[in-house]
């Protein structure tokens, strides 16, 4: 391993994520809330809702109520006044029902006068759930739907009309109490209504684009499931406010302002990367060997989320599998390395936030007879970036804005 081009990414990574932290950016949005004379109830939502429930408590002092629903192994501790709940993520499970069931007890028989603070983030789609059709099923559409690549709009827009709390109906079932929504986005656009499946915004999906993806990816569904797929979700909503903190192009340009401090020159690719995650890497690699020779230190940086099909039966992340596909287009090049990272520190269903490479992966993992085409066809790549040192490890960082890759040069 190239040691100070790992040092160099080390730092980037740690820099990017300090910046979007929700402690501020929760502080910000604060200063515009103004609730009404009756109770101030928290409901904090997504893979930083620890993190966001305990900065407004920092801010508030207080509230009359509260509930954090999170990943597994996410709450730090407890907090004053408020129920924290672990559930499940990517897939949400049977504490994920069993939460948002305690949610909306809590929100229920609220008056006019009473404020819903709503603290949302990613991974809210899964962990904040109050499904329409069976738990079961639900879990399998949601299974269904990832295995095929579909992208975080199209499972967002059908899970929102097989569910109690997606697509505005939380807001509803919090009337006639005033929703503050504040939203740390990890959705590329900040799509207000796809970000966890927009519990408290008008729904702009409509049922005939719903259709359309379970027949694009030929779902398995249920009678009933197909029947919610042709009702309409709320397409208005008289009781919210909502205010957007955080997002991917904050990640990115925190990664540009240290790869500058650095000694890189940084180039922004693009802050809405959307396709395969291997073909990422790959690309990355490709542009790292076509400005290897320009004798400057250069740091191309990509913001947003990749996908991945799955073909195999291995363990990995769409990061992992990245960085995992850009060592083959590293090797023979000097002081060249790709990385990429998750800002939430959970990399898919793994202890990683994701993988790094540099230009003698290649060796190290011949050395160790891995083969990388073979690596990636069973989705493996934790395993193999594990056996030469090519995991970033993190652990849970209270944020989520999606993913940053970075490919760096030295000149």
């Amino acid at each position: 391993m190239n040691k100070e081009m790992r040092k160099d990414a080390d730092e980037i990574i740690s820099s990017s994520i300090q910046a979007v932290l929700p402690d501020a950016a929760v502080a910000r949005a604060l200063k515009g809330f103004r609730p009404g004379s009756g109770r101030v109830v928290l409901v904090s939502v997504g893979k930083a809702g620890w993190q966001m429930a305990a900065a407004a408590l920092h801010v508030l002092k207080k509230v009359d109520g509260g509930i954090v629903i999170t990943k597994y192994d996410h709450v730090r501790e407890p907090l004053p006044g408020i129920s924290c709940f672990e559930a499940g993520h990517p897939v949400p499970d049977e504490n994920s029902f069993a939460a948002t069931a305690h949610a909306l007890d809590l929100v229920s028989g609220l008056t006019e006068e009473d404020t819903v603070l709503f603290l949302l983030s990613g991974g809210g789609s899964a962990l904040f759930e109050s499904p329409l059709i069976p738990g079961e099923e639900l879990q399998s559409v949601t299974e269904q739907l990832l295995a095929c690549g579909a992208d975080i709009v199209e499972i967002n827009t059908i899970r929102k009309r097989l569910s109690g709390v997606k697509g505005g109906r939380f807001a509803q079932a919090c009337a006639p109490a005033k929703v503050f929504s504040i939203v740390l986005s990890d959705i590329l656009g900040d799509p207000l209504d796809m970000i966890a499946s927009g519990p408290a915004c008008p729904d702009t999906s409509t049922c005939g684009q719903a259709l359309a993806i379970a027949e694009k990816y030929q779902l398995m569904l249920s009678t009933q499931a197909r029947r919610l797929l042709t009702q309409e979700t709320p397409k208005k909503l008289d009781n919210v406010t909502t205010q957007i903190t955080g997002s991917v192009r904050e990640l990115c340009r925190a990664a540009a302002d240290r790869c500058l401090e650095l000694g890189y020159e940084p180039v922004l690719l693009t802050d809405q990367l959307c396709c395969e995650a291997r073909e990422a890497g790959s690309l990355l690699a490709s542009i790292l060997r076509t400005h290897a020779d320009d004798g400057r230190s250069l740091a191309f940086i990509a913001g947003g989320e990749t996908v991945v099909h799955l073909t195999g039966h291995g363990l990995g992340g769409r990061n992992q599998e990245l960085a995992l596909a850009a060592a083959p287009g590293l090797a023979g090049l000097q002081n060249a390395a790709v990385f990429s990272v998750g800002s939430d520190g959970t990399d898919g269903p793994t202890d990683a936030a994701g993988g790094y490479v540099d230009e003698t992966t290649m060796e190290e993992l011949t050395g160790q007879g891995l083969q990388v085409h073979e690596v990636l066809e069973d989705n493996d790549a934790y395993h193999a970036l594990k056996a030469v040192s090519g995991l970033i490890v993190t652990g849970p960082t209270g944020t989520n804005v999606n993913d940053v890759a970075v490919g760096l040069v030295r000149g």
